[in-house]
């Protein structure tokens, strides 16, 4: 069922989320410090039978130089340097085995899967652990880890390890650096959008009903997790109800929408609970380049499945083939 405005009022909705004069300072210099500490990107062929992929497993530099894990795909016949994927995977999953997520390697692009840090006990198994941490009380999940400071927040980490591996991606020979596009879905999504804002030189950016966007009104509006977690923390941490909305607004899906320019495409649900369909509009409707969006009308937070995929392997193969 419907929960949120009319279509016709999302095509329209403006967040109220505000962006402080020090958010471009604040990522560049949290880039430039990740940067300067170095660390290699070292890959290594993995043998599991796969007749027509080669996977490789990826160690790179993420937040603070630490080590960070990626699958890498591509399939066997192609020749010369490939158009690449850059996929960020969405909450609690990780990267996974190296014979799932062979849709984009299938495709005949270079497919670099991010594994995400802390996570990845949930849908998908991950094999990076969050070794950074942040002191102070959070409810279980990521979403309040760290959440008084955006110094200190996971989320400063996490968007860093997708800044970085599209890094990494360009060390490595059989990728085009020049043609490069990040996707997502929910999580995944908003990892997307953030690296859309902070690499220009991207070729495109595809999110599914990216989460993390338009935290005021999420925030308030639904009752789902991970969204939730927040409400749990300031249902106690009453007096910290402004500190953790201005650490959020670094953050937010809508601030760094408005900083892409990259082309676009997004999906929208427009019965999903768990990234409202006004949330995912507000990114949406404020993202500053070319841009498409899908709508489900009948679809929750799964969205459109594979059929996203199927648009956005013509979006994205229009762009970098």
């Amino acid at each position: 069922m419907y929960n949120d405005l009319p279509e016709a009022e999302l095509r329209s909705y403006k967040s109220s989320q505000t962006c402080n004069d020090d958010f471009d300072t604040f990522w560049e210099q949290t880039l430039e410090e990740s940067r300067q500490a170095g660390g290699d990107t070292v890959i290594e062929a993995v043998a599991e039978g796969l007749e027509t992929l080669d996977v490789y497993d990826v160690t790179f530099p993420g937040f603070g130089g630490e080590p960070v894990k990626a699958w890498l795909r591509t399939p066997k016949s192609a020749s010369g340097p490939l158009p690449a994927i850059v996929q960020y995977m969405g909450y609690g999953g990780g990267r996974g085995r190296p014979w799932e997520n062979l849709f984009w390697a299938s495709a005949g692009f270079a497919h670099f899967q991010m594994d995400t840090r802390g996570q990845g006990s949930g849908w998908s198994i991950g094999d990076t652990p969050d070794t950074a941490g942040a002191s102070g009380p959070q409810v279980p999940g990521v979403m309040t880890k760290g959440i008084k400071d955006k110094e200190t927040y996971y989320y400063r980490r996490l968007m860093t390890d997708g800044v970085r591996a599209v890094d990494a991606a360009r060390t490595i020979p059989f990728i085009d650096p020049d043609r490069i596009a990040v996707t997502g879905g929910s999580q995944g999504g908003a990892i997307a959008l953030a690296v859309g804002a902070l690499v220009p030189d991207l070729s495109a950016v595809a999110v599914n009903v990216p989460f993390l966007c338009d935290f005021p009104r999420a925030t308030t509006i639904t009752d789902a997790y991970p969204f939730r977690e927040v409400g749990d923390y300031l249902s106690t941490h009453r007096q910290d109800i402004d500190i953790v909305q201005e650490t959020l607004s670094y953050f937010d899906g809508v601030n760094f929408a408005a900083r892409a320019r990259h082309p676009a495409y997004f999906s929208v649900a427009l019965m999903d609970l768990i990234t409202p369909p006004s949330t995912v509009f507000a990114a949406f409707n404020a993202y500053a380049g070319e841009k498409k969006i899908q709508v489900w009308p009948y679809n929750g937070h799964e969205a459109g499945g594979p059929d996203d995929d199927r648009l956005m392997r013509r979006f994205l193969s229009e762009i970098l083939h």
